[in-house]
Formats: C-alpha cells, structure tokens, sequence
C-alpha cells in the first residue's frame, strides 16, 4: 500500500471512530460529552503515528517500553501526548518515568514511590490512572474497588505524580456484565473527583466495546485495530 493510500485509509478508519464516540456521547452519564480518543500504536510503526498526526490525532498508547521508548525518541519532534498503557515492571519504571506523559496501569505504592523518584525534576508529574481489576480476572493486573481509596490518597502526596483517575480492562462478558462492571467503574471515579478535584479521566472502552463504555461515563477510550487494523 502506498502512503498515499496508508494514510486515506487511516483517515477513513479515524473518522470512523470519531463518530462512534459522537454517536455514544449523546447519552453518556458523564456531564461532559466530549470524550478522549487514545490511538494504541503497539506492534505498528512510526511512519503511521506520524501520519496519524497529521490528521489531528495526538494521544497515543503503547504497551510495551522498549517499542515505546522507540517510538518517542523517534518521533520527538511532534507534540505527542504518549500515554503507556501495558503492565510495567519495576525494573522498567525509569524508562516510563522519563519519557511518558501518562501511565495508565499503576497497581501499587511500591510502583508509585518508584516513579515519584525517578520523574525528572525538569518534567511536568508524571500523570497517573490507577488500573482497578472491575471483573476480578486472575491473568489481569489492577487492585479491586475497595483498595483505592487508600492509593489514591497515597499518590496524592507524591510531588512528582498527578493523579488524574482511573482505567479499567474488564473481562469480555456479555453486555449486562460489562455495563455493571462499567458503572462500578464510574461510581468510584465519581467518588473520588469530589475528593480530588483534579482527576478529570475514566480510562475505559476499547475497539470492541467504546460505545458502552461511553455511555456508562467514559472519559477516554482506547482504540487500536478500529484505526491501524491489525497488528503485523
């Protein structure tokens, strides 16, 4: 496929999914219709986020840090607002530190005390999402509902991170348990922003499920295949 061709089809898939989030916007329980739009780039190149940018998008997710590493040193010359959204060990926090915007799949004090000290003093606060494991799965990472409270007030006191919501990766149940897991969700997230005003972010929905995701109050939804297609 040419660039050309590359990047109209892009085009055509971004659009798409604009309108889906419009679409689903109408009728939203968050009082904010407009709703963020993350494009995971994992396991595609750079050539496509750069021209993914041209066409206006400027969030995007990887999963992984090295590949991800790669991407920002290769692409730091656009205002790309990189979020890391994949599982990240201890051994890897310093990469995440110092070249991510956001890290959507903070799980622990440990990990937070980690990050605080390893952000570059020249940096803005590494913005945070606590990942909640709504669905309670054994292979996903994430704290349950009852332990945020405490994190987030944990978090709240590092000088280096800004705490700014929640994310959450449910396990693919069919629609009424998606939609409960969604609202619990949005629950607590509407708990804790009338504690910590600043949290404006409830990191939820992908390709397969933005829409209920959106109606059920998400602020930010994470989509991949819907605008690169499959990854190679």
């Amino acid at each position: 496929m040419t660039d050309l061709a590359t990047k109209n089809n892009l085009a055509q898939c971004l659009s798409r999914v604009k309108q889906q989030i419009a679409e689903a916007s109408t009728t939203s329980l968050h009082p904010e219709p407009a709703v963020e739009l993350l494009a995971v780039s994992k396991k595609h190149p750079a050539a496509k986020i750069q021209q993914l940018f041209a066409l206006g998008q400027s969030r995007f997710g990887e999963n992984y840090v090295q590949e991800g590493v790669a991407k920002v040193q290769a692409l730091a010359h656009l205002a790309i607002d990189w979020h890391f959204i994949g599982p990240l060990q201890s051994n890897k926090s310093r990469l995440v530190a110092e070249h991510f915007h956001w890290l959507h799949t903070l799980d622990s004090l440990k990990l937070a005390r980690r990050l605080n000290a390893q952000r570059p003093v020249d940096m803005a606060p590494l913005n945070i999402l606590i990942q909640v494991n709504i669905s309670q799965q054994a292979s996903k990472s994430g704290i349950s509902l009852a332990q945020v409270a405490a994190l987030a007030g944990a978090i709240d006191t590092l000088d280096n991170l800004c705490l700014r919501g929640l994310m959450c990766i449910p396990a693919p149940e069919d629609e009424s348990h998606l939609r409960a897991d969604f609202l619990a969700m949005h629950e607590q997230f509407s708990a804790l922003q009338k504690q910590y005003p600043q949290l404006d972010t409830l990191s939820m929905g992908m390709s397969a499920d933005l829409g209920l995701a959106i109606e059920c109050g998400s602020t930010m939804v994470r989509v991949g295949s819907a605008i690169f297609g499959q990854r190679p």
